[in-house]
């Protein structure tokens, strides 16, 4: 039974205190979010704000206007702050995949007003049927145990105290307490996946038992506690695993390839690397390869998974710094000193390279390493691949990352920085303007 002492104690674990919290409840207009904010309403004198937020889809006509003004006029007879949304043309909503649409829409709404008002958590309406539904559909896809463990009840502080709470339950407290609601009637028909399982397939099982919702939430308890056993195991493991680097995150490749696949995709995936043939590959690769997620770029250094935050897609490789827009002949001599301008990490090495002015071709960048780039090495005979050159000077995959190279408007390479200059622009016995670039660590 859905009594107010009980959902003010599920509120109090969710967050761990009632104290110094504040909360931005989704209300749609249906009896479950009404429930939540009549609810939350009844605690407010006891150290619960909260506000309230509404998306109108503009999707059911006069229906979306009539659900908005009950919401709306609930705020306003509590005195309670409204944030309402409402759809238009400029959201571009599509012919298919409305559902998904609507939910990346609402939740981007509802994050824009946390952050505006500082509010602390938002609080969705979910129910115990809500995550029967979830289950059923995690089931019909194959899901793991995170996926069938459901509707989180606090997830990255989206909270839902009514989780244990049955559609029934809900229904009979809004009786109860002449709560004002809408009935949303599309959710009657079954031409969304959820709603044909709320509608055709949930009834069936509900009645081969009378418990069933109760045993389904204890067996949903059950798989919590797993999922959280395993995470907990999880963790130790790629604890042991672990290589220690103060920079970047550095698995053993070795040994982790010697665990189970299941293990391998639950420490891979916390880093959004979550499609088992894309696993497969990495332990296949030969060194130096890479590999990116959303946010974050595997590399495969030798007996090691480096994995380092994701600056942006390929920013490394685009990244690009003009040196000097052209040279005053005027003068006979021009420095540039590059301490102030690029941070040689991790490379005690210092550089001082002369250049004929004359022979350079302006403007001059400094540029990241690119597929096919080569020089001219001074001291040696014949062109070499920077890669190459890369690789004879034993550096690692992260060192090389982090190496400038000087080029010129015809992004042929003048040097590698701090390593070589090439040698064809050099400054001889003939030189008269000298462009002078020099490092001192």
């Amino acid at each position: 039974m859905l009594e107010k002492t009980d959902f003010k104690n599920r509120v109090e674990n969710l967050v761990h205190s009632s104290e110094n919290h504040n909360y931005l409840l989704a209300v749609s207009g249906g009896a479950d979010s009404m429930v939540l904010a009549y609810l939350f309403r009844q605690l407010q004198d006891f150290g619960y704000p909260f506000q309230i937020a509404h998306i109108n889809y503009k999707l059911r006509g006069k229906d979306s206007d009539l659900d908005q003004k009950v919401v709306q006029n609930f705020c306003e007879k509590n005195h309670i702050k409204f944030h309402l949304y409402e759809v238009s043309d400029r959201d571009q909503k599509p012919e298919n995949s409305i559902q998904l649409w609507a939910r990346e829409l609402r939740y981007r709404f509802f994050k824009q007003i946390q952050k505006q008002e500082n509010l602390e958590f938002l609080v969705t309406a979910h129910h115990l049927n809500d995550q029967l539904e979830t289950f059923i559909i995690n089931l019909s896809k194959a899901a793991g145990i995170n996926g069938l463990s459901g509707i989180p009840a606090n997830d990255n502080h989206i909270v839902r105290p009514l989780l244990h709470f049955t559609k029934e339950e809900i229904y009979e407290f809004a009786k109860e307490n002449n709560i004002e609601y809408r009935e949303d009637l599309s959710n009657k028909k079954s031409d969304y996946l959820r709603n044909k399982i709320r509608n055709e397939i949930v009834p069936k099982l509900l009645e081969t038992n009378e418990h069933f919702l109760q045993n389904f939430k204890k067996s949903n308890s059950y798989l919590n506690q797993t999922k959280d056993f395993v995470q907990q195991q999880i963790l130790e493991i790629e604890n042991r695993l672990t290589v220690f680097n103060p920079n970047y995150k550095v698995l053993s490749k070795e040994n982790l390839n010697r665990k189970s696949d299941f293990v391998k995709f639950e420490i891979l995936k916390k880093y959004g690397f979550n499609q088992e043939e894309e696993i497969h590959k990495i332990f296949k690769a030969e060194n130096g390869s890479s590999f990116f997620s959303k946010d974050y770029q595997l590399i495969i250094n030798r007996d090691e998974l480096i994995l380092k935050t994701k600056v942006g897609a390929n920013k490394l490789e685009d990244e690009e710094i003009l040196l000097i827009e052209n040279f005053d002949f005027s003068e006979n001599q021009i420095a540039i000193n590059l301490e102030n301008i690029i941070d040689i990490e991790e490379i005690n090495k210092d550089l001082e390279w002369e250049f004929d002015a004359e022979k350079l071709r302006f403007p001059l960048r400094l540029r990241r390493q690119k597929d096919g780039d080569e020089f001219y090495p001074a001291g040696f005979s014949g062109k070499k691949k920077v890669s190459k050159f890369f690789r004879d000077e034993k550096l690692s995959i992260l060192a090389r990352q982090k190496i400038w190279l000087l080029t010129d408007n015809e992004n042929s390479v003048l040097g590698i920085v701090p390593f070589r200059q090439d040698r064809r622009n050099s400054k001889d016995e003939n030189t008269k303007k000298i462009l002078k670039i020099f490092n001192k660590k």
